[in-house]
């Protein structure tokens, strides 16, 4: 399960089998008891199981930002 980076108390990661085929573009989260997967381009909640929706929203701007790194890190992974 490869960490691609943490803020504050959560950890943005993929698993590294991520179906077959695999799916498009994600990440998942996980931090205080909750996890959520989102789409990364565009950054889109697939879903979320205990994170409130201020939480949510947080998240979706990390994500935004950090796209880019989520895209290489993924890429070279999977390559």
């Amino acid at each position: 399960m490869p960490v691609v980076f943490r803020h504050r108390n959560f950890r943005f990661f993929f698993y590294s089998n991520e179906g077959n085929p695999r799916e498009s573009l994600h990440i998942h989260v996980q931090g205080d008891g909750a996890e959520a997967k989102f789409w990364v381009r565009p950054v889109c909640l697939a879903h979320s199981d205990g994170f409130d929706a201020r939480t949510l929203r947080e998240l979706a701007a990390v994500i935004e930002t950090k796209a880019d790194q989520i895209e290489r890190t993924w890429n070279d992974y999977f390559a």
